[in-house]
């Protein structure tokens, strides 16, 4: 984990991850940890060797809840868990994603559904179960994980550059809808970012070359690029920004 600011605020604050055991968020709970949060994370794999490492590096264990999020039954507990044991969520970072390669011609309405349900839907259902806790205090922050893929027009995962798309909307119009209560909803939109399951699968040499040479900056993006982004769009020192999508990709997407 890179050195990094200190946001005072995040200290003690109840902070919900999806996704957050492997990947971008697993340093996304890394970070929060470290700012003294308290974090609590779902997903659908075993985290309790996640939480050992996190409790070692960093004296804190966080929250493990198993949840498949496409069930929005068993997100709904999840959340309701987490607000029991940690206290109403103040920050809900929406991370979980699947970025499966599939060719469009393949895809079947089943496999459409399921591509929506983990990579858009699940975002609204954890939002909507986390606002009435936030309006309640007064206020709260969601980060909604989006890509550049959609912004890039890229082909080769069609469904999931549409959810991509469609978190954007979702931002906006929740930080419209929710902005009198001060709850802030901001998407964050990385570039390529080098986790473990991307050098698995896509990272080849000639595919990771050609993408450094489309960013400014030289150097390939790893996880805890983007947590900075990530622990700003939650602290209050971002409180006058929402409806807003920061991104975060060396440079590829740029303006001007």
């Amino acid at each position: 984990m890179l050195a990094g600011a200190t946001f005072p605020d995040l200290r003690g604050r109840s902070v919900l991850i999806t996704g957050g055991g492997s990947g971008i968020g697993a340093a996304l709970t890394e970070g929060f940890l470290r700012q003294g949060a308290r974090v609590a994370f779902v997903q659908r794999r075993d985290g309790a060797a996640f939480c050992d490492a996190m409790q070692e590096a960093t004296g804190v264990r966080p929250l493990f809840l198993r949840c498949d999020i496409t069930q929005t039954g068993a997100l709904r507990d999840a959340v309701a868990e987490a607000a029991r044991l940690h206290g109403p969520i103040g920050i809900l970072v929406n991370n979980a994603a699947n970025d499966e390669r599939h060719a469009s011609l393949d895809v079947t309405e089943a496999y459409w559904d399921q591509a929506m349900a983990v990579n858009l839907r699940s975002y609204f259902f954890a939002a909507q179960a986390v606002i009435p806790g936030m309006r309640a205090a007064g206020g709260g922050a969601i980060v909604n994980f989006s890509s550049i893929s959609y912004m890039m027009g890229q082909a080769g995962y069609a469904a999931y550059t549409t959810a991509n798309s469609g978190i954007n909307g979702l931002t906006r119009s929740l930080a419209r809808e929710f902005g009198p209560d001060r709850i802030r909803v901001n998407a964050l939109a990385p570039g390529w970012v080098l986790t473990q399951r991307q050098k698995d699968l896509w990272a080849t040499p000639e595919a990771l070359a050609g993408h450094l040479a489309r960013q400014c900056l030289p150097d390939p993006l790893m996880p805890e690029d983007v947590v900075g982004g990530c622990l700003f769009l939650a602290s209050d020192i971002s409180r006058a920004m929402t409806g807003q999508a920061l991104v975060i990709d060396g440079g590829v997407v740029v303006t001007g």
